[in-house]
């Protein structure tokens, strides 16, 4: 290379820095900064999308984006925002994603460079379509273990994870199932059945829990409560213990009942069962009778004022009450000795004087009287008026037709 040829190219350089520096407002940021030819995204009809990203790790500017890792753009620009970082990617306009899609940096290969990989959402169903200016927001945003972390967890499960003891814990393990094959074989099965139903009782578990929950705060709000009770127990064992012989033969004695009354309901069973059945007709008739009884016995202390407007009828600590009560011969007579052997002899001194003087006693004129047709006989006065006859009866002494039944003849 001739010293004209270096000089050459190293104007050529600084006339590109120059540019650069000018088109990027004097600042410069390496040349990672400057996007690189040939890079995906850069056509006229490429779309920007902004991403929300926890963490960036090492992803730079220029990386590539990647769908169903194959390149369909670049990363333009990682920015601050708030308390997190903002990627900006330019994307082909060819490339058609969800508007609910994911991002995540992945890593090309063990060794090589990070990426920036965009997919359709696998926990919901893909909706619109990405487009110029949407941000996929923190929520969609992640990345995959890099190779620093898998060996930095690798190398704590190597060096304190208890790979050592997997020589111990395999011989302690065939000395526990040596010889128990067939036990443990039908012991699988029977562990699967209990998982399984296990699993299909979850709800019922998880409500038993639930209740479980409830019910200790239950417990717990009646902390004070719990607290007087047991603090009350002790002295009420002691009453217990006190009284035991008591209680003993209480018990022994109620056991001797039982036994008595065992032999009462077997000796007399049927007789029960009978007058059970002769009193459902009574207790039935007591129901029917609903309040009508209990209104009538208010009238008992109270009578003839019923109890509910006593207080209406009595204003103060007296009360004027006008009372007719008839009690002549005749009423006297007719209430309380017709139809018995004094009846007709209270009804008057009349009434007296001539049952008792027989012939003399009638009004009639004895020498025009046998030439007088018989009287009729004068019925006898019904014991109540209206009661009627009954019939089929015979006629006993003494009592008038109405209770004694048709007279024989």
């Amino acid at each position: 290379m001739t010293k004209h040829t270096r000089v050459r190219r190293g104007a050529i350089a600084a006339v590109a820095i120059t540019l650069s520096l000018t088109l990027t407002g004097c600042e410069w940021e390496g040349l990672n900064s400057l996007p690189l030819p040939g890079t995906e995204g850069q056509g006229d009809d490429a779309y920007t999308v902004e991403i929300q990203m926890p963490n960036v790790t090492t992803l730079s500017q220029n990386s590539p984006v990647r769908v169903n890792d194959v390149t369909v753009g670049s990363v333009t620009g990682i920015d601050v925002q708030d308390w997190h970082a903002l990627v900006t990617v330019s994307i082909n306009g060819d490339v058609q994603l969800p508007a609910n899609a994911t991002a995540k940096i992945g890593q090309t290969s063990l060794l090589g460079s990070q990426h920036l990989e965009l997919a359709p959402p696998t926990d919901t169903e893909p909706e619109g379509r990405l487009e110029d200016g949407d941000v996929i927001p923190i929520e969609r945003a992640g990345a995959y273990p890099t190779t620093e972390q898998t060996l930095s967890s690798l190398s704590v499960v190597l060096n304190g994870g208890g790979i050592a003891q997997i020589h111990d814990i395999t011989q302690e393990l065939n000395a526990a199932l040596g010889g128990r094959e067939d036990s443990i074989r039908d012991l699988l099965p029977q562990l699967d059945q209990l998982v399984t139903s296990l699993d299909q009782q979850r709800g019922d578990i998880i409500g038993a829990m639930e209740g479980l929950d409830r019910l200790a705060g239950t417990v717990n709000e009646q902390k004070a409560t719990l607290d007087a009770a047991l603090d009350g127990i002790p002295p009420a064992l002691e009453v217990l213990v006190t009284q035991r012989q008591n209680l003993t033969t209480a018990l022994v004695e109620v056991g001797k009942l039982s036994d008595t009354a065992s032999r009462l309901v077997e000796s007399s069973g049927e007789e029960l069962k009978a007058n059970l059945a002769n009193l459902t007709p009574v207790l039935r008739e007591l129901a029917n009778s609903g309040s009508a009884l209990t209104e009538v016995l208010t009238l008992m202390l109270t009578y003839p004022f019923p109890m509910k407007t006593m207080d209406k009828a009595i204003q103060g600590d007296y009360a004027n009450l006008m009372m007719t009560v008839d009690m002549t011969n005749e009423r006297v007579d007719n209430n309380f000795l017709t139809g018995t052997g004094l009846g007709g002899s209270l009804g008057g001194v009349e009434g007296a004087v001539g049952s008792l003087a027989g012939v003399a006693g009638q009004s009639g004129d004895p020498l025009q009287a046998p030439l007088q047709p018989a009287p009729k006989p004068a019925p006898a006065p019904p014991v109540i008026p209206g009661l009627p006859q009954i019939p089929g009866l015979p006629q006993i002494p003494g009592l008038p037709p109405q209770l004694g039944g048709a007279p024989t003849p």
